[in-house]
């Protein structure tokens, strides 16, 4: 194959916000509280390809702050990256596209978050670095028991399946 003597290769196209949304249910009320807020963060991340060799890489951030059971504000932002990956074996794209390409676009989606909050009137929150490996892991973790649950159930005579 001719594509065994070629160079890996990984580039940046474009790094872009491509979505953000900032809510205060409670404001300007909220305002007047004494008590700082607690902070909620979820992860998520995804990827899928454009064209040949050209993949979209997201990470979705979703911060809650919530004062006495009151939300005080809740901000999700996507951040996605536009890549070009070539002759990387299949067993390595799909860590990269877990890890390498996250570990890329998030530093951008952690200033966007601490922008969208301070300009809404908070203090900022400094969201601290992720470890997208332990991300990737624990998403692969996941789906190795999904589809272990999927694989547990009885088939009964007439087809249909049996759940434990």
């Amino acid at each position: 194959m001719a594509d065994e003597n070629l160079q890996p290769v990984f580039q940046i196209q474009r790094v872009y916000l491509k979505d953000l949304s900032l809510e205060q249910p409670n404001s300007p009320e909220i305002f007047l509280e004494q008590e700082g807020p607690a902070i909620e963060v979820a992860v998520d991340v995804g990827a899928q390809p454009l064209a040949e060799g050209i993949f979209e890489s997201t990470v979705t951030i979703t911060v809650t702050a919530k004062i006495n059971d009151k939300i005080a504000f809740l901000v999700e932002g996507k951040q996605a990256g536009i890549f070009e990956i070539r002759n990387v074996p299949d067993e390595q794209l799909d860590p990269l596209l877990g890890i390498g390409c996250p570990n890329v676009i998030y530093p951008y989606l952690r200033a966007n978050i601490a922008d969208a909050i301070t300009r809404a009137g908070f203090p900022p929150v400094h969201l601290s670095e992720i470890n997208f490996e332990s991300v990737y892991q624990q998403r692969l973790e996941a789906f190795a028991q999904q589809q272990q649950e999927n694989a547990s159930g009885i088939v009964m005579a007439d087809g249909s399946a049996a759940r434990h």
